[in-house]
């Protein structure tokens, strides 16, 4: 595995970095207190390239590499955790389209998609079907050269800004989970905001309602052959991706500003970062995530040379580093005492945003049930 950056990687991040800088982090709090996302800014986040951005060039994507996708996920989820959000649920339907979609659905959907003209996003969590989608509710049946779609999608990121939805239901005739691009617009179907949340509160999160919802037949994404689950794991492969380095970002955030804190808070006159305890604590959310990034960049060079083993180093980054943003967001907080309950200070919002990063996109116990699969599989060949 390859740990030094390129020079194209290099100056992506510090692309990356100077305009989460400049555009997004002086909006975070705004967003997180306001509940959304301003328009101002995914419209800059368009021009940019930065929707889509793992899309071909033809379509009108930047086809970033996987790790420059990592480390453009992690400037920005410094930045606001929220903001990283939006870039990867709309990315997850890029990426279904892209590799899923037909010829004509590509040519249709994706320059939409990376001008930003359509924001996307992806419905697949029910209100009795969270972790196991395999007993999703939703149903789609076929009708002539129509689907009718009928069902209820909740927790739906970013579905009160949302042109079009990736919408998960299952195939009527077949019984198989199958995915439908479903305009918002679309006669019978409703969204309902879901709003005070505990973090990442500027995701916009929505209830999806459809009731016979009528789709063209060619709206669906795949074939009815395409094997089951293909779309959600797809889907769901870059989005695990993401929230790993979303998390090594809070993570990252946290550490940088308990260092300034603890070399400028004085307390029995010298600065906190004397007293061992707290150089202790420094130590650990140090280590925990240069650890976590580590696992991030081994994730995505698997990735970018489609590895087999991508998806099981993915899953065990997303979860060693979403609880590691947890426990050092938490240690941030300590660090800065009262300080650190204050909307006053980022880490106050770090720590509630990190504490959706071990949910979303499998919450670390079905990380722990899964991960093992691969781990016996890879032991039991090596006897």
């Amino acid at each position: 595995m390859r740990i030094q950056l390129t020079s194209e990687q290099l100056e992506n991040r510090s692309r990356f970095g100077a305009f989460a800088e400049e555009h997004i982090a002086p909006l975070a709090a705004a967003s997180d207190r306001n509940g959304r996302i301003e328009m101002s800014v995914v419209k800059r986040l368009a021009r940019e390239r930065f929707l889509g951005s793992r899309v071909a060039v033809s379509f009108g994507g930047d086809g970033l590499d996987m790790i420059s996708y990592g480390l453009l996920h992690e400037e920005f989820g410094k930045a606001c955790s929220s903001t990283r959000s939006l870039l990867t649920v709309h990315d997850m339907v890029c990426e279904a389209v892209e590799r899923l979609g037909n010829e004509n659905m590509r040519e249709q959907w994706l320059p939409l998609l990376t001008s930003g003209e359509r924001i996307a996003a992806f419905a697949l969590t029910e209100p009795a079907s969270g972790s196991d989608a395999s007993s999703i509710a939703t149903t789609a049946v076929l009708e002539g050269d129509e689907y009718l779609i009928t069902g209820k999608k909740t927790w739906i990121s970013f579905a009160q800004l949302a042109d079009v939805f990736l919408l998960i239901a299952r195939d009527g005739e077949h019984g198989t989970m199958a995915g439908f691009l479903v305009p918002a617009d679309t006669d019978g179907l409703v969204v309902r905001p879901i709003s005070d949340i505990l973090g990442l509160r500027g995701s916009m999160l929505g209830e999806v309602e459809l009731t016979e919802c009528r789709v063209p037949a060619s709206s669906r994404v795949g074939s009815p052959k395409m094997p089951a689950g293909l779309i959600v794991a797809t889907a769901l492969q870059l989005g695990r991706y993401s929230v790993a380095w979303g998390s090594v970002a809070i993570a990252e955030a946290c550490v940088a500003s308990s260092f300034r804190y603890s070399s400028r808070r004085y307390q029995f006159n010298v600065p906190i970062f004397e007293h061992q305890l707290i150089r202790a604590m420094l130590t650990e959310m140090l280590a925990e995530t240069k650890a976590a990034r580590l696992l991030c960049y081994e994730a995505g060079y698997l990735a970018q040379e489609r590895k087999p083993d991508a998806v099981e180093a993915t899953l065990i980054a997303k979860f060693f580093a979403s609880k590691a943003a947890a426990r050092i967001s938490a240690d941030a907080v300590q660090i800065h005492g009262a300080n650190g309950v204050s909307k006053n200070y980022a880490v106050e919002r770090h720590f509630r945003d990190a504490r959706v990063m071990e949910i979303i996109e499998g919450s670390t116990q079905i990380q722990q049930i899964t991960i093992p699969k691969y781990g016996l599989r890879s032991y039991s060949e090596n006897r």
